[in-house]
């Protein structure tokens, strides 16, 4: 199953070459909640001049009445049934504001459902295999309290739609027929949701990429999502299909579940809206009678909240696979809410998020550095070998450096494991900053929304191929510091002895600029956490030159090394030295091949 992997095109591009990057510098270089108010419910009558064809003779309502709307409302919910199709035609969460574009703050009203961007309904096949479609009939309401029924008839039968709000954002949604076995044949009814989904936040791009179908199934034990332009689970019973924005969703969930489901989900490139999404799927019919229990759910993706539903809903949460997730879960989200609860501002508490995960990985950055200082003293050694060995095989000349590594007890492998650390911890920032909804609207310094980009700097055009205009301050600033902490440490870095093998310092100098374009569209939160990270390390880097690591003393420890037997070859090194012997051996091979045929 082809699934959405959170990144949009520029920034997979853009993360494929930063991990290539990285991989080869491995080898070179080792706003306040309304005041609650009652539940209530109240009916409007707003007649239509033109009113929606229905199926011919099969809609005795029609005849005689106007379409109204119903009001539910509680402290967290505002929906407005419409009796045209007797379905939710608006869904507004009263406790969150949605981006504004002219104010460029969270202060539009947050409406999932409205002005028709929002359809679903059930068609049945009569004898005749006519399609009767619900979102066709005007129905009849009756309310009570926050409970309203839905009612209209169709040749003598009977549909009734009963939605009673409750709380914690969910709304129960009750199908009820009566002589609707008189008309239909089948088994099985057809429901039918489409949908636009409407940009609530301030990137765009960001949003869309997290604007997917999630759905669950086996008993809601397992989780599945899809970012793809169409889905098609033709083998599961789906216990509930979301559709699925950055910070906020909508669940339907069947009580005897959905077959044969398909969707598909097209980006729509500018406007008010992200996404179209059209689902269909079937449902159980009895005795030619449809009497089936659903519930809806508008709610936000807050991961407390979702996992005290206990039907798998957390997973809407997209925190990342596997370790990642778990990462999030366990240690970045809990270390958030405790300094959080300090009372600080969520820009200072990423700030001294940074500081706890440096002190965390700073045993693992000092021997990074001791082995720098290492490579820097055995360097005129090193230089000597290359000089040496300057137009001989290059294998052989790679042998020799190795040699010197080794009898000085140098391991340049351990150089790696402060990038392959990293590597999941920045992916699970990259998760975690742009979905943790308690960023979300949190502002710091210039930057208006913790979990978008800031655009301080406006350009007067798009920048092309990655249609943006704007830079990031914080994008800007992280990509300096890095620049700079790249300046420090790239004395190590071996220049290219073979004409045709890439300059690394060059690479390792175009790799901050990559990560900025990366960035400019991020969440200025993972870029805070980038700059404060890096300019940490430069501290960090002259804290351990200048007062912790004795350049003297480490000659002598190799020194010393070298008087005693070279250690084991590692798994690893032995490895490496095997592969490049038979690297020799084949070449040597061709070589007399070669020699022969001519």
């Amino acid at each position: 199953m082809q699934q959405n992997n959170g990144l949009d095109r520029n920034q997979i591009i853009l993360f494929m070459l930063f991990s290539l990057i990285m991989m080869g510098a491995m080898f070179y270089f080792q706003p306040a909640p309304e005041e609650p108010t009652a539940a209530s419910a109240q009916v409007s009558q707003t007649s239509q001049a033109n009113m929606p064809a229905a199926m011919s003779n099969l809609n005795d309502s029609l005849k005689t009445a106007a379409i109204s709307q119903v009001e539910l409302k509680n402290e967290q919910l505002r929906l407005v049934v419409s009796t045209l199709g007797g379905q939710i035609s608006t869904v507004e969460l009263n406790e969150y504001k949605a981006y504004n574009k002219a104010s460029d703050k969270n202060d539009k009203n947050l409406l999932l459902f409205d002005k028709n961007n929002s359809a679903y309904g059930f068609r049945f096949k009569d004898k005749t295999g006519k399609l009767l479609n619900t979102r066709d009939l005007v129905f009849t309401p009756k309310q009570n309290g926050n409970s309203v029924t839905m009612q209209a008839s169709i040749n003598g039968a009977v549909i009734e739609f009963i939605y009673t709000l409750q709380d914690k954002y969910t709304v129960d949604f009750n199908v009820r027929t009566q002589g609707l076995s008189k008309l239909v044949s089948g088994q099985n009814a057809e429901f039918v949701w489409d949908h636009s989904a409407r940009q609530m936040e301030k990137g765009r791009s960001q949003e869309q990429t997290h604007t997917e179908f999630n759905y669950a199934f086996d008993n809601y034990g397992s989780f599945d999502y899809d970012g793809r332009t169409t889905m098609e689970e033709t083998e599961e019973t789906l216990n509930w299909i979301a559709i699925k924005q950055q910070f906020f969703t909508a669940v339907l969930e069947p009580q005897n579940g959905f077959t044969n489901s398909f969707g598909s989900q097209e980006n729509i490139e500018e406007g008010e809206f992200l996404k179209k999404f059209n689902f269909s799927a079937q449902t159980a019919m009895s005795g030619g009678e449809f009497n089936q229990n659903f519930k809806w759910y508008f709610m936000p993706l807050d991961l407390k909240l979702l996992k005290e539903y206990g039907k798998n809903f957390d997973e809407l949460l997209p925190l990342g696979w596997s370790f990642i997730g778990t990462m999030n879960r366990w240690f970045f989200m809990p270390m958030y809410n405790i300094i959080a609860s300090w009372g600080l501002t969520a820009g200072w508490v990423i700030f001294l998020m940074t500081i706890i995960v440096k002190l965390i990985l700073s045993p693992i950055m000092f021997k990074q550095h001791k082995l720098s200082a290492m490579m820097r003293v055995i360097r005129p050694e090193i230089d000597e070998v290359n000089a040496k060995y300057k137009d001989a095989d290059p294998l052989k000349k790679q042998q020799e450096v190795m040699s010197v590594y080794r009898k000085a007890g140098v391991n340049q492998m351990a150089g790696c494991l402060p990038a392959l650390v990293q590597i999941p911890i920045f992916y699970a920032l990259f998760r975690f900053f742009p979905n943790f909804i308690d960023l979300r609207g949190q502002s710091f310094w210039f930057a208006k929304d913790l979990t978008a980009y800031d655009d301080v700097i406006k350009l007067p055009f798009e920048v092309p191929i990655f249609g943006w205009d704007h830079i990031s301050i914080f994008a800007l600033a992280c990509t300096v510091v890095i620049l700079i902490y790249t300046v420090m440490t790239s004395g190590n870095i071996q220049q290219p002895q073979q004409e045709g093998m890439p300059n690394m310092k060059v690479l390792m100098y175009i790799f901050p600029i990559t990560f900025f374009f990366f960035l400019n569209t991020s969440s200025s939160g993972l870029s805070w956490y980038y700059f404060v990270s890096n300019a940490l390390n430069i501290f960090i880097i002259l804290a351990i030159k200048y007062l912790i690591l004795d350049e003297k003393k480490i000659h002598a420890m190799i020194q010393e090394n070298k008087t005693k037997a070279p250690k084991p070859e590692g798994k690893f090194q032995k490895r490496m030295r095997e592969m490049m012997e038979q690297a020799q051996e084949q070449q040597k091979q061709q070589q007399k091949q070669t020699g022969k045929k001519k």
